[in-house]
C-alpha cells in the first residue's frame, strides 16, 4: 500500500470514529452516583455537600465506585484510534539517557541516571570526576512495580554515612534510612512516620522532623497534626530518639531543622503553612542551650544560608518583597541592627546559597533566570554567563569546592549540566543530553498581555516554525498562579508529542506565583485569588484574539494548585474552553483543611472556618459552582488511590457534581490510577497518563495527529 493510500485511509479511519465518538457521547450514561442529606451550615449560608460520601476513599462503596468510573473513562479513551500510537511516540521521546547535576561528598561524587524507561533513576557514585561510576542504589530493584522512589537527604559530617529517605507508591509518607558509603550497605536504621523533612546531621546522628503515627486506616486522608523535631543517633532504635522541640498547643505548624557546615549552629524553622517562617537558632557548642528566636514570624520567608563566623548570612523578604541578603548578629537580633549584605532589587532575588566561599544569587527577569557570584561581604564578582533566557538551578557546594555544577533547560534547550570554575568563571557543557528532535523546528517567545484590571501578564508560547496564525490551531494552555511558585522556561519530552502534532503550547506567570516578587504572590491569595482566574481566562482570550487559536481548539490543564485553577476557570468560562484536564486539583475549597496538610494551605487560601473567608471561598470553589443545564467542556479529571497531599475525594466529589449538571454532548470523566500520588510514582505510569490525557485533548480539539 502506497503512502498518499495509508493517509487516506488513516483520515477515513479518524473521519468514521469521530462520528462514532460524537454519537456515543451523546448517548454517554455514567455510573450511578448516591447522594446523600448532607448540608452544613457556615454563617447562616446552607450547602449541600450530597457526595460526603466519596471522603472516605478506603470504603467498599467508594472502592465499586471507582471500579466503574474507570470502567467508563477507559472505555472512551480506548476508542481514540491514535492512543496507542501516541503512548509509543512518548516511549521513543523519553528514550535517551537523562542526569542530575552530580555533587561532591568528600572524595566520592553522586549522580542520578535513568537510561531512558527506567521507572526510576539509578543513584551512582564515583572516585573523583574521573572514575568508574558504580550502582550506588537502584530503587527498580526494590518493588516488582517500580513504584519506591529514593532520595538523597545528605551525607554525615565526617562523609562517611548517607541518609535516604524511601516513599512507595506516590505517598508522601517516607522512611529515613542511612547507607555506609564505602560498602553501599544499609544500616539497620529506621526512622517511619516522616513527611516534609530533610536530615540535619550532628556529631554521630542527625535532626529530622516527623508526625505521631496516624489511627490504622487514616494513613492516607487523617488530619496531620503536631509535628515535633527529634535527633536520632545512629545505631538506636527509633523509640530513643529524643525530642528536640514540639509546640503543644499550636498544632498546626511545620518545623525543619538545618545545621551549619562547621556544625557550631543548628537553625529551627517554623512555619505555619507553605510561606511565613520564623527563624530560631543556638549554639551546638553549649549544651543544654534552648532555641533562641532569630526572626519573629510568619509576616515574611527567611532562610539562614550559612554563618559567617558567629554571624549568619539569612535571605529574607521580610519589608522587601523582592527579597534580599542580610547578615544577623544573633546576639542583637532586631532588624535595625542587620548588615545588608545584598539589597533589594527590581528583580526577585529568587535563590542564594553558598559554594567555594562564594555567594550565588539567582534572580527571576520576567520569569527567567540570572545569576550572579558575589564575595560573602556582598561585593560583586561577575554575572555568570548562561546559554540564553532559560532556567539555571544548582551552584549549591561546601565551602571547599573549587567547582560547582549547575543546570541549564528552556522550551527548546533539554536540561544541559554545566560545570563551573569558581575562581575563573568559566563555565563548560558537563553532560547534554540527546534527545530525538530538531529544537530549530520550534519558535518560543514571550508576549505580553492584559488582564481584567489591566495587569500586564507574562506568557510564553512555542509552536512549530511556520505555523499559520487562522485560529485553527489547538492549543494547550497551562499553568499554576499559587503558593509563590515560578514557572520558569524548562524542558519537557512530553511537550514534543503536542509540539509535533501541530499545537500551541502556552504557558502564563499568572499571580500568584513568584515571578515578581512577594507582590505578586499577594496579589493571587486570599481574597485576591480571583485574579488568577482573571488572569487565565485573559490569556485564553488574548490566544483567541491573536489567532493562535479558537474556543474550540483550545485545552486548559493544570494541577494540584493548577487543577484548581483549571476547576475555576472552566466553571465561569465554560464557553470559552472545548477540554479541561484537571489534575489531582484543589476542587472543594470549604473542606480542603480538613485532611492531611491542606491546613497548611490556608495561609495562601484562607479557611471556611473564617466568615470573611468563607464568602470568598464559597464564590469560586469549582465543586460549589457547577451549575445544571450548563454545556461544560470535555472534561478529563485525574487523580491517585496515594495521594494523600490534594486527597482523591477532590476529584471523586468534581466528577460526580460535574456529570449530574453536564447539558452537552462533552464526555466528562475522570481517571484513578492505582499505587500512584500526587505525581506519577514511576515512569510508566507517568507515560500512560500523559498518553490518555494528551490524546483525550486532540482528540476533542480536533487536532490532526500522526500515526
Amino acid at each position: 500500500m502506497n503512502k498518499r493510500m495509508i493517509l487516506w485511509g488513516l483520515a477515513a479511519a479518524l473521519a468514521l470514529a469521530a462520528g462514532a465518538f460524537s454519537q456515543e457521547a451523546k448517548k454517554m450514561t455514567y455510573p450511578v452516583t448516591k447522594t446523600v442529606d448532607q448540608v452544613d451550615d457556615y454563617f447562616g449560608t446552607k450547602v449541600a455537600d450530597p457526595y460526603r460520601w466519596l471522603e472516605d476513599d478506603r470504603s467498599a462503596e467508594t472502592e465499586a465506585w471507582v471500579k466503574a468510573q474507570n470502567a467508563v473513562t477507559f472505555g472512551h479513551l480506548e476508542q481514540i484510534p491514535f492512543r496507542e500510537a501516541l503512548k509509543k511516540r512518548l516511549m521513543d521521546i523519553y528514550n535517551y539517557p537523562r542526569y542530575s547535576a552530580p555533587f561532591r561528598v568528600g572524595g566520592h561524587y553522586f549522580f542520578s541516571k535513568n537510561d531512558g524507561l527506567q521507572n526510576q533513576s539509578v543513584i551512582y557514585i564515583q572516585k573523583g570526576l574521573e572514575g568508574t561510576p558504580e550502582v550506588f542504589i537502584d530503587p527498580n530493584a526494590l518493588s516488582a512495580d517500580g513504584t519506591i522512589k529514593i532520595y538523597l537527604l545528605g551525607p554525615s559530617g565526617c562523609k562517611t554515612k548517607m541518609a535516604i529517605m524511601r516513599g512507595e507508591a506516590g505517598s508522601d509518607w517516607g522512611e529515613i534510612r542511612v547507607m555506609d558509603i564505602a560498602t553501599k550497605a544499609e544500616l539497620p536504621d529506621r526512622i517511619r512516620w516522616v513527611k516534609f523533612s530533610g536530615t540535619a546531621w550532628w556529631k554521630d546522628g542527625f535532626f529530622y522532623s516527623r508526625y505521631d503515627q496516624p489511627p490504622a486506616g487514616g494513613e492516607l486522608t487523617a488530619k496531620n497534626e503536631f509535628q515535633k523535631v527529634f535527633y536520632h543517633k545512629l545505631g538506636d532504635p527509633q523509640e530513643k530518639d529524643i525530642l528536640v522541640y514540639q509546640d503543644t498547643k499550636n498544632p498546626l505548624l511545620y518545623f525543619s531543622v538545618s545545621v551549619s557546615e562547621d556544625e557550631k549552629y543548628a537553625f529551627l524553622t517554623v512555619s505555619a503553612g507553605t510561606s511565613g517562617t520564623e527563624l530560631y537558632w543556638k549554639s551546638l557548642e553549649a549544651p543544654g542551650t534552648e532555641f533562641s528566636l532569630l526572626i519573629p514570624g510568619f509576616e515574611a520567608d527567611s532562610y539562614v544560608l550559612d554563618n559567617i563566623g558567629d554571624k549568619f548570612l539569612v535571605q529574607t523578604n521580610l519589608h522587601a518583597p523582592n527579597a534580599r541578603i542580610v547578615l544577623v548578629d544573633p546576639r542583637e537580633p532586631a532588624e535595625n541592627k542587620w548588615t545588608t549584605i545584598i539589597p533589594e532589587k527590581l528583580e526577585v532575588l529568587s535563590g542564594a546559597g553558598m559554594a567555594g566561599g562564594k555567594l550565588f544569587c539567582s534572580y527571576l527577569k520576567d520569569a527567567s533566570t540570572k545569576v550572579f557570584q558575589h564575595e560573602p561581604d556582598g561585593a560583586l564578582i561577575r554575572e555568570v554567563a548562561l546559554p540564553g533566557l532559560g532556567s539555571a538551578g544548582g551552584f549549591g557546594g561546601w565551602k571547599d569546592d573549587r567547582v560547582v555544577f549547575y543546570t541549564f533547560t528552556s522550551y527548546n534547550y533539554p536540561t544541559t549540566i554545566f560545570k563551573f570554575d569558581i575562581a575563573s568563571g568559566a563555565s563548560e557543557v558537563f553532560r547534554k543530553p540527546e534527545v530525538k528532535f530538531n529544537p530549530e523546528d520550534f519558535t518560543v517567545k514571550q508576549v505580553f498581555y492584559a488582564s481584567k484590571d489591566g495587569t500586564k501578564v507574562p506568557m510564553f508560547i512555542v509552536h512549530k516554525k511556520g505555523l499559520a496564525l487562522d485560529g485553527g490551531n489547538p492549543c494547550f494552555l497551562t499553568a499554576y498562579g499559587g503558593f509563590n511558585i515560578s514557572l520558569q522556561p524548562s524542558f519537557s519530552p512530553a511537550h514534543i508529542a503536542l509540539l509535533e502534532n501541530g499545537v500551541v503550547f502556552a504557558e502564563p506567570n499568572l499571580r500568584g506565583g513568584g515571578e515578581y516578587g512577594e507582590t505578586w504572590h499577594k496579589a493571587g491569595m486570599l481574597g485576591n485569588k480571583q485574579n488568577v482566574f482573571d488572569d487565565f481566562i485573559a490569556a485564553a482570550e488574548y490566544l483567541i484574539a491573536e489567532k493562535y487559536t479558537s474556543p474550540e481548539r483550545l485545552g486548559i490543564e493544570g494541577g494540584s494548585n493548577g487543577g484548581l485553577l483549571v476547576g475555576a476557570c472552566m466553571t465561569q468560562r465554560p464557553d470559552l474552553f472545548r477540554v479541561a484536564l484537571p489534575a489531582v486539583g484543589v476542587m472543594d475549597m470549604l473542606r480542603f483543611h480538613k485532611f492531611t496538610v491542606g491546613w497548611g494551605w490556608i495561609v495562601e487560601y484562607g479557611s471556611s472556618d473564617n466568615e470573611k473567608d468563607f464568602a470568598y471561598l464559597y464564590k469560586y470553589s469549582p465543586l460549589h459552582n457547577l451549575k445544571a443545564g450548563v454545556r461544560y467542556p470535555a472534561t478529563l479529571v485525574t487523580t491517585a488511590d496515594h495521594d494523600d497531599r490534594v486527597v482523591p475525594a477532590h476529584s471523586f466529589k468534581f466528577i460526580a457534581a460535574l456529570q449530574k449538571c453536564q447539558a452537552g454532548p462533552e464526555p466528562v470523566l475522570i481517571r484513578i490510577e492505582t499505587r500512584s500520588g500526587h505525581g506519577s510514582s514511576n515512569l510508566t505510569k507517568g507515560i500512560e497518563i500523559t498518553a490518555d490525557t494528551f490524546s483525550f485533548f486532540l482528540f476533542h480539539t480536533g487536532a490532526k495527529v500522526a500515526s
